[in-house]
C-alpha cells in the first residue's frame, strides 16, 4: 500500500484542488530538517526538489514517507540530483531525457517526471553554463533543446503539465536585480532565454510568483555579501505549465522565509495552488 493510501489521501480522480511546490534545495543532507519543517506546515500535494546532492540509496525517503509522501528520485552522489515527492501518487516515472548525450560522456541527473494525481510533472535542474564559450554551455543548450524535444513530446499526451525547477535561466532583464551586473554572464543570453521561450510556444505558461516582499519575485540569491537582504536576486526557478493548469490557477508565490534562518539554500520554495483541476 502507497503511503497516500495509507494516510487515507484522496485519490487521484477526486483531487481537483492542488498545491504544488518546487525548491532547489541545495544539498538535502542538510537542509532535511528545514524540509520536513516545510513540508508539515505548508503540507503541498506536489513537491519538486532540484540539488539533492544525493545518491538514490541514501535518499531519506522514510522521513518523508513518514509525512505521507511517495518519492521518486533520480541522484548522483554529491552533485545534481532531482526528485518528486508526492502525496497523491506517482505513476509512470520516466528519468533523464530522451536525446540528452550528457556532458563530457557522463549523463548527469539533472530529469525526472512523473504522473502525479492529475497532473504530469517534471522536476528540473538545468545545466549552469558556467559561461559563454565554455563546453560547459554549449552542453546547457543542447540540454534545453532535449527538454524543448521532451515537452513537446508530453504536451501530445493530452494530460496538464508542468516543468518545475532550477531553470538556470532568467526569461527577462526583470528577472535580475540588475541587467548590467549580468553583462556578457550565462543565464541571460538570447540563446538561454531563446530556449525558454521555445517551451512557451509549445503552448507552456512561465508562472509569474505575485511580490511577497518587495516589488519582484525573485527566488535565488547568492550566499555572499548579504545579497538575499539586499534583494539582489535573479528569478531562475520556474514552473511551466499548460493551459488546464493555468486555467485553473488561483495562487503562486516564494516562500521567502526559507531562504532565512540557519543552513538556508540559496533558493527560496516557489508554490502554486491550482483550484477545480
Amino acid at each position: 500500500m502507497s503511503p497516500a493510501a495509507a494516510t487515507g489521501l484522496a485519490s487521484s480522480a477526486a483531487v481537483t484542488d492542488l498545491v504544488l511546490a518546487t525548491w532547489n534545495v541545495n544539498s538535502i543532507g542538510p537542509r532535511m530538517p528545514r524540509l520536513l519543517e516545510w513540508l508539515e506546515r505548508l503540507q503541498p500535494h506536489v513537491v519538486c526538489l532540484q540539488e539533492t546532492k544525493i545518491a538514490d540509496e541514501k535518499l531519506p525517503r522514510l522521513e518523508l514517507s513518514g509525512l505521507g509522501y511517495e518519492v521518486v528520485a533520480a541522484g548522483q552522489g554529491p552533485w545534481n540530483g532531482v526528485a518528486i515527492a508526492s502525496r497523491v501518487g506517482i505513476d509512470d516515472v520516466s528519468t533523464g531525457l530522451t536525446g540528452d548525450e550528457g556532458f563530457e560522456g557522463r549523463v548527469e541527473a539533472r530529469a525526472i517526471g512523473a504522473t502525479c494525481g492529475p497532473l504530469r510533472v517534471w522536476s528540473l535542474y538545468i545545466p549552469n553554463g558556467r559561461e559563454p564559450g565554455h563546453a560547459h554551455y554549449a552542453y546547457k543548450l543542447r540540454w534545453l533543446r532535449a527538454l524543448d524535444a521532451v515537452a513537446a513530446a508530453e504536451m501530445q499526451r493530452g494530460e496538464p503539465l508542468a516543468l518545475c525547477g532550477d531553470f538556470n535561466v532568467a526569461p527577462t532583464d526583470r528577472d535580475v536585480w540588475d541587467p548590467a551586473a549580468f553583462a556578457n554572464s550565462t543565464h541571460v543570453t538570447p540563446p538561454e532565454r531563446d530556449a525558454v521561450a521555445a517551451l512557451q510556444k509549445l503552448g507552456l505558461h512561465d508562472i509569474l510568483p505575485r511580490p511577497v516582499k518587495h516589488d519582484y519575485p525573485f527566488t535565488y540569491w547568492d550566499y555572499r555579501a548579504g545579497n538575499f537582504h539586499k534583494n539582489l536576486g535573479m528569478r531562475i526557478d520556474l514552473v511551466l505549465v499548460s493551459e488546464p493548469l493555468r486555467t485553473a490557477l488561483h495562487d503562486a508565490y516564494v516562500d521567502r522565509e526559507m531562504r532565512k534562518g540557519k543552513f538556508p539554500s540559496d533558493h527560496a520554495p516557489v508554490v502554486v495552488e491550482f483550484r477545480g483541476l
